[in-house]
């Protein structure tokens, strides 16, 4: 279970996560990638926390529009990653892995259809995610071998989502009847409430809540959780680290998202809400709107 040992995922998992370092959330403008049909609306951020001396979290956005068969076609990578390690080596595993999923799905899936290639030319794409994670996991591992990196990344491609997981940050669908999350959390409290032996409120509390199963930087073969999402029109997917989560209570981060007249200032209400609740982890959200 985890990497190594239990005591070092108590050791590590316990400690924190990753995100390019910001004392400050800095306002980003949502971008709105398509002029025509349907598109875009994206907004990110990512904080500190309270408590923390350096941020371990990181994230990686691209969001494009191209004609195909008529029709604008709005395409789009994201990718959140939350590091642990200490002596800031988790925020070296989580910008190292996000930077080679980015890499491996543009070569396999963003630049074929740039070129227009044929469906039977182009890389399965729950395929090119298991790839492209496992890659990120052997680099980690190589590279930081005492570090670990939770990573969820969403390839959306028009109204299809297709997302690639490992840990416990999480992937929310988020519509008007409010937050449904997606990705199972790879945690032993997640899994003492999968065999009944834990509520999830006992779980907010409990004190192995931070402690990891899966993540990558563990050497060895690695398994992905592979997941497919509609995104209809007026629907939005929330990427978030467990800074957000476990501070901010679903109902609550689906009120905040509800209220935020866009996507970027939703981001940010979501993080002053975190911090509001303790801050006392990194604190990272991206959220992407389906509009037309």
């Amino acid at each position: 279970m985890g990497f190594r040992s239990m005591d070092f995922l108590r050791r590590t998992l316990g400690k924190g996560k990753i995100v390019e370092a910001e004392k400050k959330v800095k306002p980003v403008e949502a971008t709105n990638v398509s002029q025509e049909g349907l598109s875009f609306l994206v907004g990110k951020g990512s904080h500190i926390g309270r408590k923390r001396e350096h941020n371990e979290d990181a994230f990686f956005t691209l969001e494009c529009t191209f004609k195909q068969n008529g029709e604008m076609m709005p395409f789009g990578l994201f990718i959140i990653a939350d590091g642990m390690g200490g002596h800031q080596a988790g925020d070296v595993a989580s910008a190292l892995a996000t930077r080679v999923v980015a890499h491996s799905l543009m070569r396999q899936v963003y630049l074929p259809f740039l070129r227009d290639e044929k469906d039977s030319s182009r890389s399965p794409i729950n395929e090119a995610l298991i790839e492209a994670l496992s890659d990120a996991s052997l680099a980690v591992y190589e590279a930081v071998p005492d570090a670990g990196t939770t990573l969820t990344a969403a390839l959306i491609v028009g109204t299809h989502a297709y997302i690639g997981h490992v840990g416990d940050s999480r992937a929310y669908l988020v519509t008007e009847k409010g937050l449904q999350q997606i990705t199972q959390d790879h945690s032993l409290v997640a899994r003492l409430i999968e065999l009944g032996q834990a509520t999830p409120e006992e779980a907010m509390t409990h004190p192995q809540r931070n402690i990891l199963y899966r993540a990558l930087g563990q050497g060895g073969s690695m398994e992905v959780d592979t997941y497919f999402q509609l995104l209809p029109a007026g629907s939005q997917l929330l990427l978030c680290s467990d800074g957000l989560w476990g501070a901010v209570p679903e109902h609550e981060m689906a009120a905040i998202i509800a209220a935020a007249p866009s996507p970027q200032m939703a981001c940010r209400r979501l993080i002053e809400g975190a911090i509001t609740h303790g801050g006392d982890d990194n604190i990272t959200a991206v959220l992407i709107a389906m509009t037309e």
